[in-house]
């Protein structure tokens, strides 16, 4: 029998056949956390019957975010902040608003948060600080180095790794996965984009996670089983249990 694994970041777009989906992914011993970003998303999320975050990302220009607590939300994400198509003060404050909002909103309920950081490593560091949220979260599809991950560990975050780290000029975020304490270790496709080597190409889905935990399992010089229950294990400490991941196990 193949070992129970979380997909601990997937995206489920309208067009996309979700309960296909999470088949599939159940057929694999498969769990999934459906994430948002948007109002979309969030939908797409919910609507998916998955567990799953809802939340108003980066790209989310001038939006408000408004948040409802629903059952199945385990976690406020995707949030955060994004540099690459460009930065401006504007741009930086526009993003600490959005992200300020959300985190008081996961404070006040109590649930761990969903963090995207691309190119804004230094202003994530600093938001988080001053959001001080008890309850902590996860920087999600991490591409950053041993110094980043140090930082973001040390605030108590837990580090996922994407399909990312099975491209061929990945080498330092490979040098990072195998420095992150096992017990703050996660997995996740980030589908439907970066599907893993050997599936680079195709659009990702919730059961090619299997791939990925199989190249940070070897990575680590873990078995796959081993390495699956202790991610396993670490996604229900950060998002806590849920029964229809229990009903895989």
């Amino acid at each position: 029998m193949l070992p129970l694994l979380l997909d601990t970041h997937c995206h489920f777009d309208p067009e996309d056949n979700a309960r296909e989906l999470l088949e599939e992914a159940a057929a694999q011993r498969v769990g999934v956390l459906a994430v948002g970003g948007n109002a979309v998303n969030n939908q797409t999320a919910l609507d998916s019957g998955a567990p799953c975050a809802c939340g108003y990302d980066w790209s989310c220009t001038g939006v408000e975010p408004t948040l409802t607590r629903h059952e199945r939300m385990v976690a406020v994400g995707e949030l955060g902040f994004d540099f690459h198509r460009g930065y401006s003060p504007e741009i930086e404050a526009d993003q600490r608003e959005r992200f300020a909002v959300q985190a008081e909103f996961a404070r006040r309920e109590g649930l761990p948060v969903i963090i995207h950081t691309r190119e804004a490593d230094a202003v994530t560091e600093s938001a988080l600080r001053e959001a001080d949220l008890p309850k902590t979260g996860v920087i999600h599809s991490f591409t950053g180095d041993r110094h980043v991950a140090r930082t973001l560990l040390d605030l108590g975050y837990f580090i996922s790794f994407s399909g990312i780290v099975t491209f061929r000029n990945a080498d330092i975020l490979r040098d990072t996965a195998k420095y992150v304490p096992l017990d703050r270790l996660l997995v996740e496709t980030d589908s439907p984009y970066l599907a893993p080597v050997p599936l680079r190409g195709r659009r990702n889905r919730p059961a090619y996670v299997r791939e990925t935990a199989q190249f940070l399992a070897a990575l680590r010089g873990m078995t796959t089983e081993d390495f699956a229950a202790l991610t396993v294990a670490n996604a229900k400490r950060c998002f806590g249990s849920h029964p229809l991941w229990e009903i895989l196990a």
